[in-house]
């Protein structure tokens, strides 16, 4: 045996969506239901387990031998709970090696196809397409049921329940292997190379490990903001007599009668509204703006998914954004972590694990925000390590600069030099020190370089905040202006893609500026990095774009989540080089890092769990690498040690 396809159906009391797979598997009453499975791309067999059925002997040795290659769509899903399965029959301690296991939803996502296997399966047009049925059947078999007097009360629902529907969720188990076999065909044409399934496999070991959470902290920053939420609720009802000041609606209404009119109550309309408003609607407006923080959504969902070791497992998904491979995060959410600022966190910690609300209340005006703050250093370090902290330096600034051969960028890098400084002194023709000469610039060169690395115009400044950082309408166009001058060969990178972009796909061909390879094969616009990783775009094609000029389309999924047709230009597609590349150097670093414990990655952090004897200095100059394929490419790692995580 080379190969087994396969596909689970499985019951636990524990809610997929909320915990993840690992606790989802912990539950007492986790059990496979179906066991579908193809060995050597050969017909489909099915073993009911729910009815008594076992899995033959020879399929339960390919699970757990490393040199047979098992596929299956989500392909961690099915990991972990076999490793469960196994485990309960004594023949597996821990998790089945990921080395063994290839994921069909990656192989799609490298290629910009759906992340679902419905989607992946409809854009394909499969003969054999996955069954409509399965929702309504897997809510059915698959989840605890309410007791009811139809069901007798019952609270799971068994095959003997629903013969015929039973029938029908076998059907669909193994139309799932069936479906998942037909895109390994039409995908066989692009394999997907070793070493991006190398970066895989780093990526289920750091969901295997999985990091620890402090779970007093969170359980007793759950029950303060209840208490905080409820009185911020009855001092709004105080104020403003409504029955749930809560409600939007209700809470416009009333500012409307009391003279402030606005379509939204979001951050940024709030803060306006209290430019002008009087104290009595300010203090409303504050006590909305800390009710609308006081969600612990956060630390609900670290008690959602934290298993029975205290370590929460499954946080990463690996090239969540298939426009350029990068990680996304899940459950817990860790790409969006609240920011800290305060300076005595150690004591709000503290404080926060007694439980005292009063003396929370006292020392911290801001309850909902203190808490807000506090959420990252939920994560710990087990007892006798400490977090080691190392994160890249302006990387997206970095890796652009290099590719455009941007020279001045680069040598203040190599310099170690402030490039918010760096760009305005380049834009203003004067010097600038931060807290010194004219620092005041800084803060203009600063909104430039995040906004206008990518095409951005007047837009793309208001939309960083320029407007709210103290920048004049009227200045905006002329900055626009000045950091274009001051980066001509980022604008000429700009457009050498747009160029190299059009040409290969009007004429279905293979083109090359700056080191990158754009070619045009089956249908499929592909882009190769520095790194040999290839980004894909499906169906593209040359179409009018809102101001009548030539633009690239392609089909992909939309801001909408739903299977659209996109448009791109020169300075988006460099966005997504740039992106693609600076998670490449995150997987380069990784792998160089990889004998280190990753509990966690953040954006172009990582974060290991180590003795307090290991070297910070040794892991940065080691995160800090140059790859082999970046020849020139100037890279600085910089962190810190810590007791819990946080934003240093």
């Amino acid at each position: 045996m080379e190969t087994l396809s396969c596909d689970l159906e499985t019951y636990s009391s524990e809610d997929l969506r909320k915990c993840g797979v690992y606790r989802y598997c912990e539950a007492p009453d986790f059990e496979i239901l179906l066991f579908a499975y193809s060995v050597d791309g050969g017909e489909v067999q099915l073993a009911d387990l729910a009815s008594g059925e076992k899995l033959p002997r020879e399929i339960i040795k390919a699970v757990t031998d490393d040199s047979v290659i098992k596929w299956a769509w989500h392909a961690n899903f099915e990991r972990v709970c076999l490793s469960r399965y196994l485990r309960d029959l004594g023949l597996l301690t821990g998790y089945l090696n990921p080395e063994g296991w290839r994921c069909d939803m990656v192989w799609a996502a490298t290629l910009g196809l759906p992340f679902s296997l419905e989607g992946a399966g409809a854009v394909l047009g499969l003969d054999k397409q996955k069954l409509t049925e399965g929702k309504e059947l897997i809510r059915y078999f698959c989840k605890p049921c309410s007791p009811t007097q139809a069901n007798s009360g019952r609270t799971r629902n068994l095959p003997c329940h629903a013969p015929d529907k039973w029938e029908m969720f076998k059907h669909y188990n193994i139309r799932d292997v069936e479906t998942e076999m037909g895109i390994q065909q039409r995908l066989s044409k692009f394999p997907v190379p070793d070493f991006v399934w190398e970066e895989y496999h780093l990526d289920q070991e750091i969901n295997d490990r999985g990091v620890k959470i402090d779970m007093e902290l969170v359980r007793q920053a759950i029950a303060i903001d209840e208490r905080s939420r409820n009185e911020l609720i009855s001092a709004m009802r105080e104020f403003t007599q409504l029955e749930n000041p809560n409600s939007v609606q209700q809470m416009k209404d009333w500012l409307a009668n009391n003279g402030l009119m606005t379509e939204s109550l979001d951050k940024k309309a709030v803060a306006e509204l209290m430019k002008n408003a009087t104290p009595e609607l300010i203090r409303v407006l504050t006590l909305r703006q800390q009710l609308a923080k006081s969600s612990v959504r956060k630390y609900q969902a670290m008690q959602n998914a934290v298993c029975a070791d205290g370590r929460a497992r499954g946080l990463f998904s690996f090239y969540g954004a298939n426009r350029t491979g990068r990680f996304s995060s899940k459950i817990i959410q860790l790409q969006n972590l609240a920011r800290n600022s305060m300076s005595d966190l150690d004591q709000a910690r503290a404080l926060i694990k007694t439980g005292d609300y009063d003396a929370v209340s006292m020392l911290y005006d801001d309850v909902p925000d203190t808490l807000s703050q506090l959420v990252r250093t939920a994560f710990v370090p087990p007892k006798g390590k400490l977090f080691y902290v190392a994160d890249f330096s302006a990387i997206e600034a970095r890796v652009i600069a290099w590719f455009a051969g941007e020279k001045w960028r680069s040598e203040v890098f190599r310099k170690g030099g402030d490039i918010y400084c760096a760009s305005a002194s380049q834009m203003f023709k004067v010097p600038v020190e931060k807290h010194g000469i004219n620092g005041h610039l800084r803060q203009k060169g600063k909104i430039a370089e995040l906004a206008l690395g990518y095409g951005g115009g007047m837009g793309a400044l208001k939309a960083m905040g320029a407007l709210e950082m103290g920048l004049k309408e009227e200045e905006l166009q002329p900055l626009v202006n000045a950091w274009r001058n001051a980066n001509p060969n980022i604008v000429k990178f700009w457009w050498a893609v747009d160029n190299a972009v059009m040409e290969a796909v009007n004429k279905r061909t293979t083109t090359e500026t700056h080191g990158i390879t754009f070619s045009f094969k089956s249908g499929m616009l592909f882009i190769t990095l520095p790194s040999g990783r290839k980004l894909a775009y499906v169906k593209p094609r040359i179409g009018m774009n809102q101001f009548g000029g030539e633009s690239i389309t392609y089909e992909g999924i939309g801001a909408t989540k739903k299977w659209e047709r996109l448009e791109s230009y020169g300075p988006k597609f460099v966005e997504n080089i740039v992106q693609a590349t600076a998670r490449d150097i995150l997987c380069f670093a990784m792998k160089t890092l990889r004998n280190c414990s990753i509990v966690m990655h953040i954006h172009d952090e990582v974060v290991i769990e180590a003795d307090p004897r290991v070297s910070l200095d040794a892991l940065c100059e080691q995160m800090g690498r140059t790859p082999p394929w970046a020849e020139g490419l100037i890279l600085t790692a910089s962190g810190y040690t810590s007791p819990y995580y946080k934003k240093d």
